[in-house]
């Protein structure tokens, strides 16, 4: 057993997805604005006699973030200030929330393991900073400031740098389900912050000097900066030294984490419950049809998913992890089923189910991967996708001639018949042109042919191939089989 357990707790900011900002009417572009200062007004920049007004979209954000999570939501809330100085932060405050947050005792499960959720609150973003190389200035960007910020923070729950990964994409996964934010790391939406502690065989799980860890811009960074955090700490445990209580930051360049200032605790940032807006107050009926809101969430659709179309748990996994491929996915199942029924689609509906979900996860993400697309992009229609699957599943296309369609079709979103035809790619499944090309390769191969006749079966396979290099590829497998077969026999 090892002589320290480690103690992770997750701080998890989200930029919400809404038309305006906070407290303001200005446009929430979430800080992505080409232009600084562009997005921003009176309020925002804490200008004197301005007065702040709450985000009703952004509320209810959060809320379903709440139920979605398993929380309860206080009927009962309010905002606070939270005071502190800091350049991009132009009221000299920020205004969140303290004591009454809007969800709490929540949480998620990953694996086997329920990571417990402590709060959810709200609260709006800061500025940025911008250091231009080479001069003795920064410059202050407040178009982010004021962005609805949702910060979700769990119970001490998590062992590994590995869980503390996995709780963050799970949260990102539901973000994008309910639609209220993108989540995306890379942008800044999506900010991560770990506390991690340490504590001896035997002692409290909480005895441990906690360390925030923040900058930490990737799920990758999440799983490293914590494994070195452990390490970092456990080193020191080792050598009898004491670890500061602090805030630390990630250096990705360095692979560790740095010192950046002591931490501070909750009595220094003076909370007082934000004087110009009123306390909220809600009601059952309320919750009640907020919960009629919530969609279905990804592990409920990723059962769904397995019992209604008997798809293997690895393929379902990747269809359900992005809500937009689970629904282009489920649009051509519905198309498959109708060509079925109607008889445009001759073949069993679990083995079209099947390629379907075969292509999407492979040579349609591929292609989504190369041109850095979203799914809202493809010109693909999901009835021409099931005209694709139809196709193969009748055998009359093979599985590289498929690949040349699929190229095509993401290209043009054009027919795949017609594709087909243009391109000359129909599978050859029997009738004279098959006999004429098996004769061909039969005279060629005496030697294999009668090989074959004395029992080597890997001259069959021989042959085979070569009936695939005369059609160009074109042939059915099973039709130059059984007609090699037919024609060795006679």
């Amino acid at each position: 057993m090892p002589k320290y357990t480690p103690v992770i707790g997750m701080e998890v900011h989200v930029e919400l997805k809404t038309a305006s900002k906070m407290f303001c009417d200005s446009k929430n572009g979430l800080g992505l604005e080409r232009e600084p200062n562009v997005n921003i007004c009176p309020v925002c920049t804490g200008q004197p006699g301005t007065l702040p007004v709450p985000n009703a979209q952004a509320i209810e954000a959060v809320q379903l973030a709440g139920l979605a999570l398993g929380c309860t939501l206080r009927l009962d809330s309010k905002f606070d200030r939270k005071n502190y100085f800091y350049p991009d932060l132009p009221k000299g405050y920020q205004i969140s929330q303290y004591d009454q947050p809007f969800c709490e005792k929540g949480k998620l499960k990953i694996g086997e393991k329920e990571i417990g959720v402590t709060r959810i609150h709200l609260e709006e973003d800061t500025g940025k900073l911008i250091h231009p190389k080479g001069v003795d200035y920064t410059l202050v960007d407040f178009n982010r400031a004021g962005v609805p910020l949702m910060e979700l923070v769990t119970e001490p729950d998590i062992e590994t740098g590995e869980e503390a990964r996995l709780f963050c994409q799970k949260l990102q996964q539901i973000c994008r389900y309910l639609e209220i934010s993108d989540a995306d790391m890379e942008k800044g939406m999506m900010r991560c912050e770990a506390n991690v502690s340490l504590y001896k065989e035997g002692a409290d799980k909480l005895s441990g000097t906690k360390v925030e860890v923040k900058n930490i811009n990737s799920f990758k960074f999440v799983e490293k900066a914590i494994a070195f955090e452990i390490e970092r700490q456990t080193e020191l445990l080792d050598k009898g030294k004491e670890i500061a209580q602090e805030t630390r930051g990630w250096d990705a360049n360095r692979g560790e984490t740095v010192s950046q200032r002591k931490k501070e605790s909750a009595h220094d940032y003076r909370y007082f419950p934000e004087p110009d807006i009123p306390p909220l107050k809600f009601d059952e009926n309320y919750v009640e049809n907020l919960r009629k809101k919530l969609p279905e969430l990804p592990e409920a659709k990723t059962v769904r998913f397995g019992v209604e179309y008997g798809l293997p748990k690895n393929d379902v996994e990747i269809l359900t992890a992005d809500k937009d491929l689970a629904e282009y996915f489920e649009e051509v199942a519905s198309e498959i089923k109708e060509k079925i029924a109607c008889h445009e689609i001759e073949a069993a509906g679990s083995l079209a189910l099947k390629l379907a979900a075969n292509y999407i996860i492979t040579e349609l993400r591929k292609h989504l991967a190369e041109h850095d697309h979203k799914m809202a992009d493809i010109r693909i229609t999901p009835e021409n996708y099931a005209e694709l699957v139809g196709l193969v599943a009748c055998g009359k296309i093979n599985s590289s001639a498929a690949q040349i369609v699929l190229a095509e079709m993401y290209r043009t979103g054009g027919d795949p018949s017609q594709i087909m035809e243009e391109k000359n790619l129909a599978q050859l499944d029997g009738g004279d042109a098959m006999e004429k090309m098996v004769d061909v390769v039969l005279a060629k191969n005496e030697s294999s042919v009668a090989d074959y006749k004395s029992g080597k079966e890997n001259a069959l396979k021989f042959l085979m191939g070569q009936v695939m290099k005369e059609s160009g590829g074109k042939a059915n497998p099973k039709s130059a089989m059984d007609c090699i077969k037919k024609k060795i026999s006679s």
